[in-house]
């Protein structure tokens, strides 16, 4: 098929990121129980900005692999706008990482009906609701966690992501409150609209990830769960470090499964049982030149460095002389500068 031919419309160009990879409605026979499916207690991978792209997903397949992975947080409004190819390339994946959810936010409980419907026709194993992201500038425009404060309109959004889902589950990722601590109405709100899956970050939107995580307020959304929605699988997130702390938060505090977001930064092998298990430099060096071998070959050399600079920390860390390393990764631009380096 001609190439010009996906460039008439977003819809056209979803579907060439997911042809590229081959992936196009492969798994419908996947979505029906798939959150009812999965061993207890599971684990997550969190979805993160500028981070949780097909190459990051695909580099933490190699060092221990969570059950269940998220794209980055993709706009329902900026996939019908004109930049919507740029969009699109949150969408892109290949086989390996389902079983994948695609998250989206936004404001317009149409296009969310719409964006589902495409997301379908994706072979995306499920779609998550964003409604808990706390940035200064995505709350101005009413998404994310601004949710928390306008219920009838993420109501609306829920319903209609259902309705144009096809049959796929739909969860939400959201926390505990907005200014305040206000677990039993928000969460019971949120559970009164029978999600498959919810993912409950245990602090307010104010409080960041300023102070720790209130695990016993997600114990309470559990709670919840069993009297409100006892089909609704309860994920938990906030500052896990290891698989052996999420399984004893899970046995603790009774939720199905465990989402792990900035910990996979402090460990790359964080999935892994034996999660402690270090790397010399050598090894981490091999593992930088693995990430930018890949982010190239996935976006080419047009593709903006800068955001590759994030993962060096990740990378070189744990040994004398680490931070020195990477301050002199950090003053690279090029892909071809920081394979040079690693050769040096």
């Amino acid at each position: 098929m001609c190439f010009s031919l996906f460039m008439c419309s977003y819809t056209h160009a979803v579907l060439y990121y997911g042809l590229m990879c081959g992936t196009s409605g492969i798994i419908a026979s996947m979505n029906s129980n798939f959150w009812q499916n999965l061993k207890k207690p599971f684990f997550v991978l969190a979805p993160m900005e500028d981070v949780t792209d097909t190459v990051f997903r695909r580099m933490v397949i190699k060092f221990g692999r969570p059950d269940v992975f998220f794209t980055e947080f993709t706009s329902v409004e900026g996939m019908f706008s004109p930049g919507s190819m740029e969009v699109a390339k949150r969408l892109k994946y290949t086989s390996e990482e389902l079983p994948l959810i695609a998250q989206l936010w936004g404001v317009n409980p149409e296009n969310f009906r719409k964006a589902a419907s495409l997301i379908a026709d994706l072979g995306f194993t499920g779609i998550d609701i964003n409604m808990g992201c706390p940035v200064r500038k995505i709350i101005k425009t009413g998404g994310c966690s601004a949710l928390i404060r306008t219920p009838d309109l993420a109501k609306e959004i829920f319903l209609a992501t259902k309705e144009g889902a096809k049959g796929l589950p739909v969860s939400v990722k959201t926390r505990i409150g907005f200014k305040s601590i206000d677990t039993e109405n928000w969460i019971g709100e949120v559970l009164a609209w029978k999600p498959d899956a919810l993912t409950v970050h245990g602090r307010t939107v104010a409080e960041l990830s300023k102070v720790p995580c209130h695990w016993d307020e997600i114990g309470r959304a559990v709670k919840l769960r069993d009297e409100i929605s006892p089909e609704t699988v309860v994920v938990g997130n906030g500052d896990v470090k290891s698989v052996n702390e999420g399984k004893e938060l899970a046995a603790r505090w009774g939720v199905d499964g465990v989402m792990i977001g900035r910990g996979v930064f402090e460990n790359p092998f964080v999935f892994r049982e034996d999660a402690g298990v270090s790397a010399d430099l050598r090894d981490r060096l091999e593992m930088v030149r693995g990430h930018v071998l890949l982010h190239r070959e996935v976006w080419g050399d047009n593709h903006n460095f800068n955001p590759l600079k994030k993962f060096f920390k990740m990378y070189i860390r744990g040994f004398d002389g680490a931070a020195n390393i990477r301050d002199e990764m950090m003053r690279m631009s090029t892909i071809d500068e920081i394979l040079l380096y690693i050769d040096s």
